[in-house]
């Protein structure tokens, strides 16, 4: 049976080992609360809810869309499982939830268990710069359905908060600080855009060394997503933070009144933070207003945080001792949950 469905392109011997490939990788993240090993048909996960006074599950599921596209190109696949799990444990983090597990989906035209593993590895170390476990996963060799070489990724996560804890932004007001954290590059948004104003339409070569990125474009481009899960469940320890915003499509525009009430607006300063080189040479390359690309990318800032005016310089020191790099980059006014700009036309 495995020589025939070999024969149709599905072969069993290079899954059983990818998967022993993997193994080393996954175990990595386990933390006490796993109950199972792989291999088994469902994941076991204990829920220790007496920490919990009314424990909330929270999750989400992403992809990295287009990025994609690089990596194969490229032929650099160990950074690309970062962005899957930051995609997932961001957008929950905002909720003020802590990511427990997460699980992967990975569907390919050929399992090449060496770059099975490279995939794998990346996600493992997202999920342990996040602090969940990667508890399980498919891999689905699927002949015919991808190009050769082309593989597709996705990620779902679960994660927990007291209801008491729960972030959802309807205390925010106006006077309140908007904090934006510095992002590592493009982020997974955007990709689609990317590729077209700079490999189609200026000519530019992934392999290409370009001075005002410090580096090869493509090594800029497939630059990780940064996961921000740590510092931030770290700064509700210490203070009260009302409402956070992951910046992935739609930039800036789109996702931050999703955080906001009724009856307020966030007033961005544009200036207080450095725009990334490579933001500057798309924009440059391609003649985009300022408003296309606030509303298309991260702009240099993958989360924004609203925290009390008082409570602002706490809230820099801490996340700068995290190690991330904070800036003041506006604040909440009276308005109808749209963003604003000072200081630039956007």
């Amino acid at each position: 049976m495995s020589d025939t469905y070999k024969q149709a392109g599905v072969d069993i011997a290079a899954g059983n080992e990818a998967v022993e490939r993997m193994k080393k990788h996954v175990k990595t993240t386990f933390r006490p609360e796993v109950m199972t090993d792989l291999g088994g048909f469902g994941a076991l996960f204990k829920l220790n809810k007496d920490q919990y006074e009314e424990p909330v599950l929270v999750s989400g599921t992403d992809g990295v869309g287009t990025k994609l596209k690089l990596a194969f190109a490229m032929d650099q696949h160990d950074t690309i499982g970062i962005d899957a799990v930051a995609m997932c444990v961001n957008d929950i983090v905002v909720q003020g939830a802590e990511p427990l597990f997460f699980l992967d989906y990975l569907a390919c035209d050929k399992v090449i268990p060496a770059k099975i593993e490279s995939i794998v590895k990346g996600i493992a170390d997202g999920c342990n710069q996040a602090g969940c476990s990667l508890i399980g996963g498919e891999t689905a060799e699927m002949p015919g359905m991808y190009s050769e070489g082309e593989y597709d990724i996705a990620g779902f996560t679960v994660g927990i908060v007291d209801k008491s804890k729960m972030i959802n932004g309807s205390n925010i007001a106006a006077g309140d600080t908007v904090i934006g954290l510095a992002s590592s590059g493009v982020h997974s948004n955007g990709f689609s855009l990317v590729r077209k104003l700079l490999l189609e339409d200026s000519g530019y070569s992934l392999q290409q060394e370009v001075p005002e990125l410090g580096g090869r474009l493509g090594d800029v481009l497939l630059a990780p997503t940064k996961i921000y899960v740590k510092p931030l469940l770290g700064l509700l320890k210490e203070i009260e933070v009302k409402g956070m915003a992951h910046i992935t499509g739609g930039g800036f525009i789109e996702n931050i009144p999703r955080m906001l009430p009724d009856g307020v607006n966030v007033d961005i300063e544009y200036g207080t933070w450095p725009i990334l080189p490579i933001f500057k040479l798309m924009q440059e390359k391609g003649g985009i207003s300022n408003k296309d690309m606030f509303t298309t990318f991260n702009m240099g800032i993958g989360m924004v945080l609203v925290v009390n005016e008082s409570d602002a310089d706490q809230a820099l020191a801490y996340l700068r001792s995290a190690g991330e790099e904070p800036y003041v980059i506006g604040r909440v006014t009276e308005g109808e949950r749209v963003v604003t700009f000072t200081g630039a036309e956007v």
